[in-house]
């Protein structure tokens, strides 16, 4: 049934970059902190570093968990499941990290999403994953659903946002800057978009 990998290649790795969705939980280290699970879509917003490291853009949006909880422990799992063709689960567990607009990685890291244009969708930041552990299940419980293709609505909203002014909608949103629990979110104002 389940398998164990070495590396993110072949495969396992067709299997997890022609998935439209995959999944990300990250927790604090406290025992009844909120555990947060977010559903990550929009083609080429994921790539595989290497075979061991994934990352995948993080965009605009009116919470910062998954960035709080990797900035206080690092922990995450990643999970894609087969909603067409065979039946599969992959899991990567591992160590995560956001990359933010003044880290000196950040040129690289975009230039792995040549499809995205970052600025229509408020990038905030690149989330760098390092598997620890990389699985997969069977999946025969998982529904046959159909793709039928991206929304467009997170690109329309945050299209006309400039540094300033997504800085400022950030600022009105109760769980960016500190999280549910109330560990350090995103860091503001956000650092200026570098030039690429």
């Amino acid at each position: 049934m389940g398998k164990t990998y070495e590396r993110i290649d072949g495969r396992l790795r067709t299997f997890i970059e022609e998935q439209p969705m995959f999944f990300t939980a990250t927790a604090p280290l406290s025992g009844d902190g909120t555990v947060n699970l977010s559903p990550k879509g929009l083609r080429g917003s994921f790539a595989v570093v290497d075979d061991r490291t994934v990352a995948y853009l993080d965009f605009a949006g009116s919470n910062a968990e998954t960035i709080a909880h990797l900035r206080e422990n690092g922990r995450i799992t990643l999970m894609w499941c087969a909603f067409s063709g065979p039946p599969n689960i992959v899991r990567v567990h591992g160590r995560g990290e956001p990359v933010f607009r003044d880290d000196p990685r950040w040129a690289a890291l975009v230039r792995l999403f040549p499809d995205i244009d970052a600025g229509a969708h408020g990038l905030r930041a690149i989330i760098l994953v390092r598997a620890e552990l990389i699985r997969d299940t069977c999946g025969y419980a998982v529904p046959l659903m159909t793709y039928d293709a991206d929304r467009d609505l997170h690109g329309k909203r945050f299209a006309r946002e400039d540094d300033a002014s997504l800085s400022a909608y950030f600022a009105t949103k109760e769980h960016v800057a500190t999280s549910i629990d109330g560990l350090p979110g995103l860091p503001l104002p956000l650092p200026p978009t570098p030039t690429v």
